[in-house]
């Protein structure tokens, strides 16, 4: 019930081939050997420098860059915060003045 069913495809020939990966009269062929001779593939060559050559300035550049990004993203998040506890406090307090009037009006 809870196993794939993949339908059997049509090819565009009319040909149908079966789900299964087994040849179909119960044997297999060997791959036929290749008689062409083809050329040895070319080595590949490795330099001897890093990928990737740090100066010192552009060591400076990158430090600097990750502390503004770092800066920038701490400001964000913790202007967002104090959002968030404004509006906290905004809404205990008209909670408090509601809740007073409330009151006020059940005494009298």
């Amino acid at each position: 019930m809870f196993t794939h069913k993949i339908p059997v495809n049509e090819q565009p020939t009319g040909q149908i081939i079966p789900l299964g990966t087994a040849p179909l009269d119960g044997h297999q062929h060997a791959p036929a050997a290749c008689s062409c001779q083809h050329p040895a593939p070319a080595p590949a060559t490795t330099s001897a420098r890093p990928g990737v050559q740090l100066t010192p300035g552009s060591l400076l550049l990158l430090i600097g860059g990750g502390t503004a990004a770092v800066l920038v993203v701490g400001a964000v998040l913790v202007s967002m915060l104090l959002a968030v506890a404004i509006t906290a406090g905004s809404l205990a307090i008209v909670a408090l003045v509601v809740r007073s009037l409330l009151t006020h009006e059940r005494k009298h």
